[in-house]
C-alpha cells in the first residue's frame, strides 16, 4: 500500500467491474473497519466513502480494482486503508472535480468531495489519459 504507513497484515484485492463488485467492495471495507474496531460512526463514514469511490471507479474509470487492508502509522495508530485504481480517462481538472456539486455525469457531484470529508487521509493521483488512483485511510480513535 502507498503511503507513510505499513501494512498490519496482508491486503486484500477486489476487482471492480460490475455493480455486484461495488457491493463486494463495500462488504470488504466494512469487515476491515470492524476488524480495526472503528467506532460505528467512523465505520459508516469510511464505508460510505469507499462505496462512492468504488462506484466512481466503475462508472467513470470503466472499472478497476480496490486494494484494502489494515495499516499502522509511525505514531502507532491503526487504521483501514483503501486504494481504488482504474485505467480510465483520468480527471483533467482536479480542483473542479473536488468542488461540491460539480459532476461530469448525472450524479449529485458529491462523490469525490464528499469522500474526502469522510476520511482522515485522501490522496488523489490522476492525469488525463492515464487513469486515477484514490487512496483513503480512516484511523481508529
Amino acid at each position: 500500500m502507498i503511503g507513510p504507513w505499513t501494512a498490519v497484515d496482508a491486503s486484500q484485492t477486489q476487482s471492480i467491474a460490475s455493480n455486484d463488485d461495488v457491493v463486494r467492495a463495500r462488504q470488504l471495507v466494512r469487515a476491515l473497519a470492524q476488524k480495526c474496531k472503528l467506532s460505528l460512526v467512523d465505520q459508516t463514514k469510511f464505508i460510505t466513502a469507499a462505496s462512492e469511490l468504488a462506484r466512481n471507479t466503475l462508472v467513470y474509470g470503466g472499472g478497476g480494482s480496490l486494494q484494502a487492508g489494515l495499516v499502522r502509522d509511525t505514531l502507532g495508530r491503526v487504521g483501514v486503508a483503501a486504494v481504488f485504481e482504474d485505467s480510465g480517462p483520468g480527471i483533467p481538472d482536479i480542483d473542479l472535480a473536488l468542488t461540491d456539486g460539480w459532476t461530469s455525469g448525472g450524479g449529485l457531484g458529491l462523490g469525490l468531495s464528499g469522500s474526502r470529508r469522510l476520511v482522515d487521509v485522501f490522496e488523489l493521483d490522476t492525469e488525463a489519459g492515464r487513469g486515477t488512483t484514490v487512496t483513503v485511510v480512516k484511523w481508529s480513535r
